[in-house]
């Protein structure tokens, strides 16, 4: 069987020609995605409220033998997405095996980069955008959170965000507080979740705790459909996969950045009266090299 494409992609490209009973079985799947392959076939009919006649209808129409098929191609998927599998599938760059210089190693691998961030506008909705700026703007305590790659996205969300508007909380900044620190936020609040893959778990439950709370929730995420992107007030999608053994975030970069950026000139006289304290508290403490 040739390799499929990620779950989420399959369903969302047959979603609209499914019946009512296939629709269920597959919303089931998208909520619980993360957990599959500890489901059974009857469990997940169940889930559903279908029968199993029906739930094995729809893993045919997806294109598996049935349930068993399904479930190894999840299993390969999951594999697929690690970077050893990469390393051993083609995901180095040419210079590495002998094929080019490192120099045009590089050049190709920029040239990738720049692909990603000349796609990155056609991924991006003006209403997405428009709502993130202004829930960002307007809500009294805006918390960032990421885990594994995604912290490195949600620290330099954190860094930047924190200098045009004051009240700015990196989440999981403090190894076993997560619970005392999501216990704090409320509807006045905004979480701006970055959820890039290998996903973990956790960040389900954090997300599901600010929600209940009546937080606003902006996602930063690779994922074209998920059961976060359903709860979210506006969704920021970054693509960010190539083959690579590691995946790139320049596009997620560049929209933080940009984020920050607009947020300042939208917001002028806020945003320059934040910038002044920081500087100040910068030139009392003395903490900056000046002169470069």
């Amino acid at each position: 069987m040739a390799i499929q494409p990620a779950l989420e992609a399959q369903i969302h490209q047959c979603y609209g020609e499914l019946s009512s009973a296939d629709k269920k079985l597959a919303d089931v799947l998208l909520m619980r995605q993360k957990d599959l392959l500890s489901y059974s076939a009857t469990e997940l009919a169940e889930l559903a409220s279908v029968s199993k006649a029906s739930a094995a209808r729809f893993f045919r129409r997806l294109g598996y033998a049935d349930f068993s098929a399904f479930r190894q191609s999840l299993r390969d998927q999951v594999s697929e997405q690690s970077p050893l599998y990469l390393m051993e599938h083609d995901g180095l760059p040419p210079e590495s095996r002998g094929a080019q210089s490192v120099v045009a190693g590089l050049e190709a691998h920029v040239q990738l980069d720049s692909r990603r961030l000349a796609s990155l506008p056609e991924q991006l909705s003006e209403r997405a955008l428009e709502t993130t700026l202004t829930q960002l703007a307007n809500a009294r305590r805006v918390w960032v959170v990421g885990y594994r790659n995604s912290f490195m996205l949600a620290f330099y969300a954190n860094a930047l965000l924190s200098q045009v508007r004051p009240e700015v909380y990196l989440l999981n900044e403090q190894a076993g507080k997560d619970a005392e620190l999501v216990a704090e936020i409320d509807s006045k609040d905004v979480l701006v979740v970055v959820d890039f893959r290998r996903r973990t778990k956790r960040l389900n439950g954090m997300v599901t705790l600010a929600r209940e709370a009546g937080a606003k929730l902006i996602l930063l995420s690779d994922a074209p459909v998920s059961t976060l992107a359903a709860k979210a007030d506006a969704v920021l999608r970054c693509s960010h996969h190539g083959g690579q053994v590691f995946d790139s975030y320049v596009g997620a970069v560049s929209l933080v950045n940009y984020l920050a950026t607009a947020m300042a000139g939208r917001y002028r006289k806020r945003s320059r009266a934040r910038m002044a304290r920081v500087e100040r508290a910068h030139d009392v403490l003395g903490d900056l090299e000046t002169g470069h």
